[in-house]
């Protein structure tokens, strides 16, 4: 199987900078989104280390152990960057307390390996159905499983932005490592909370199975900021051909 990318990021209409970074190295198989956090700065910085830790990683492994196992590939490349990032902050008060949220792709023939740490997401659109891979690291998700809040939303709970497990706020982190099957057709979306917390998921899913790629990435971006456009927005779209 091979993939198709297209993608995009967008400061949105209320922040001052851009606090996502974003990957696509099809030569790696790799494609990952990261929303960073930690102020401005610490964001931003927060982001770009963990892209950067993790492309060098996987760029490592396939030339010293090139049939190591994805999921211990994803594994240790989020320890390696939540260290890295860890380590910058305990060195740097003004970047103290910086970590960032990332979601990953990593491609191997004909599945796809999703890690994840945060609340950005991978989304599945096999038509006609639309799944959430990623589970949000997120109070109001925590919560909510837990049976503690119902009939709410997360626009409506009051700690909605608070995320119980990023890369980089300690030293080490365990990312979730879910396999995805690949068949011809599938969509798989990459994106950050600023997409994901303003659109629903039926516009997502209407906006990629109707639109051609190219127009379907700027499309969900206008959607995110048309709804308000609090933060920033980071897509990458992955076709199946």
């Amino acid at each position: 199987m091979n993939i198709e990318a297209w993608y995009q990021t967008d400061v949105g209409l209320k922040r001052e900078g851009n606090q996502d970074s974003y990957l696509v190295e099809p030569q790696l198989g790799l494609y990952i989104v990261a929303d960073g956090m930690g102020g401005h700065r610490g964001g931003e910085v927060a982001s770009e280390m963990a892209v950067k830790v993790v492309k060098e990683y996987v760029a490592e492994v396939k030339t010293t152990t090139p049939r190591l196992e994805p999921q211990k590939i994803l594994s240790e490349a989020y320890h390696k960057a939540s260290r890295a990032i860890f380590d910058r902050s305990s060195q740097d008060a003004n970047l103290r307390g910086m970590a960032t949220t990332m979601v990953t792709a990593l491609h191997r023939e004909n599945k796809v390996y999703i890690g994840n740490v945060g609340d950005s997401r991978a989304y599945l659109l096999s038509p006609p159905g639309l799944w959430q891979i990623t589970e949000d690291h997120s109070l109001f998700n925590e919560q909510l499983k837990a049976g503690l809040i119902r009939n709410i939303t997360r626009e409506q709970f009051e700690g909605k932005n608070i995320i119980t497990k990023s890369v980089g706020f300690e030293a080490d982190v365990n990312c979730d490592v879910t396999e995805v099957q690949l068949s011809k057709g599938q969509i798989i979306v990459l994106c950050s909370d600023g997409l994901s917390g303003l659109i629903t998921d039926q516009c997502l899913a209407e906006i990629c199975l109707t639109l051609r790629p190219e127009s379907a990435v700027p499309r969900l971006i206008a959607e995110a900021k048309k709804n308000g456009g609090d933060d920033n927005v980071t897509v990458v779209l992955l076709r199946v051909t």
